[in-house]
């Protein structure tokens, strides 16, 4: 597969046009229209059900006995123990024990079939969430899908469509959304802080040597040793493409990946499996460029590899200023665009370095997201990834209690989850620009932009 190139005249700057691989978009079925801003009828308690109770779950049966209007329903995993766990998790919280499902490959299907679950919470590794989203959407059920959501083209469109059909909520579980300097550094973008953001960047940087033999089967290192591309995008693509607006007025058009060797990848392979890593295909580092309708970018980078410190890379660029996250915390805005009674030191403000950290204090402050201000101080005691966890569980309970649009619907899984299957099309294809489909089908700038629903 080439990528073929044409001759166009439309400025000094663009006189070859690199046509991108082209990237099918399945007719919509009949009878269907898109869920964007989907809503549904109210809830008056979300009845939850868990399916995979292992790294990740047991917390999140943990953070849901804090959350108001809801009702944990029924448990499942595949190992007895595992559930044995959770349960437990509720008697000391003082809830009474659920219905358990455990001891088979498919005794998860039993909780999605419970007349009591609204919404299946799946938490178990990439490669079952789809089959067991499916399932749950054909049983009436709105579902939550750890990250990311789905890792090829033809499960992602099969959750779209399934979602479209049932007119049920299919949202992923991005907690990053949610990080306190993430959240606050949109509601800044938001209200113009930053002028126009032309420009933003995410990764998932995080050395996994101390968690990779915690993985079930070793399912996610086998994963690596399988697949070329950035398999895990989502964390640095959420953030990002709420900033820009992505098909809240603005959508992604094509991709361009690059990528190392597996240099440590087949090493550690061979060492944790005892097999020939010579086959190894992630990259220790992969690197893709996005480009948008409207002529911005995005940079998303993966390395779970090497030694480095954590790093999500989060960055907006705006024609009036600019926000980092990784390595150092700080904001870049220029002076005129923050009034005298804002800030201190405002005459001591300039374009070319951070603003003093008595000004990024009080500018967070200001700027603080009303997400924030009603929840920073429960989700701290609470937990989960320095409480973003619990903020993502609470705003989708509230959002299902009172019959508003989730904050990440489907399309969202589909927009930050695609780069795992198209990065590998543009690594395989000599890190040719792929094109990225327009997952709503035409409805991408139906809403001007995103914000966040409440009931006042």
């Amino acid at each position: 597969m080439a990528c073929k190139t044409k001759q166009v005249g439309a400025t000094s700057m663009d006189k070859i046009v690199y046509q991108p691989i082209k990237v099918e978009t399945p007719k919509r079925p009949a009878g269907q229209t898109d869920v964007v801003n989907l809503v549904t009828p109210k809830l008056e308690t979300v009845r939850v059900g868990f399916i995979g109770l292992g790294m990740r779950g047991p917390s999140a049966v943990q953070r849901f006995t804090h959350i108001p209007g809801a009702k944990i329903a029924a448990l499942a995993d595949i190992r007895p123990e595992r559930v044995e766990k959770s349960q437990q998790i509720l008697e000391k919280a003082g809830l009474a024990r659920v219905p358990g499902y455990s001891g088979s490959q498919d005794a998860w299907k039993a909780l999605c079939e419970r007349e009591d679950v609204d919404l299946v919470y799946i938490v178990t590794d990439w490669e079952t969430h789809v089959p067991m989203a499916l399932y749950a959407m054909e049983q009436g059920k709105h579902v939550a899908i750890e990250v990311p959501g789905a890792m090829t083209m033809e499960d992602i469109w099969a959750l779209i469509n399934m979602a479209e059909k049932k007119r049920l909520h299919c949202m992923m579980l991005e907690n990053c959304v949610y990080d306190y300097f993430e959240l606050t550094s949109l509601n800044m973008a938001q209200q113009g802080l930053f002028g126009e953001v032309i420009h933003a960047e995410g990764s998932y940087i995080h050395s996994l040597d101390d968690f990779w033999k915690a993985y079930w089967n070793n399912w996610r290192l086998d994963y690596n040793a399988k697949h070329r591309g950035d398999v895990y995008p989502t964390h640095g693509m959420g953030p990002a493409c709420q900033a820009l607006d992505i098909h809240r007025g603005d959508k992604m058009n094509y991709l361009v990946s690059f990528d190392t060797k597996p240099f440590k990848g087949k090493k550690l392979y061979e060492q944790l499996t005892g097999k020939n890593g010579d086959n190894f295909q992630n990259g220790d580092h992969t690197m893709t460029m996005i480009k948008t309708e409207k002529g911005k970018t995005m940079q998303i980078q993966h390395n779970v590899m090497t030694p480095r410190p954590y790093s999500r890379m989060y960055q907006l660029t705006g024609t009036q200023g600019f926000a980092n996250k990784y390595p150092t915390q700080g904001y870049t805005i220029e002076p005129e665009n923050i009034s005298k009674d804002d800030v201190p030191n405002h005459e001591n403000l300039n374009s070319h370095g951070f603003v003093p950290e008595d000004v990024k204090k009080a500018l967070m402050q200001k700027y603080k997201h009303r997400i924030h201000i009603e929840l920073e101080e429960q989700a701290k005691k609470v937990g989960g990834h320095g409480g973003m966890d619990f903020i993502m569980d609470y705003r989708l309970v509230y959002c299902l209690r009172n019959g508003l649009p989730l904050d990440m619907d489907v399309y969202d899984l589909a927009e930050w989850s695609c780069l795992v299957p198209l990065s590998k099309l543009s690594l395989e294809n000599g890190s040719a620009p792929v094109e990225i489909p327009d997952f709503t089908r035409g409805a991408w700038n139906k809403v001007k932009k995103y914000r966040h629903a409440f009931v006042d």
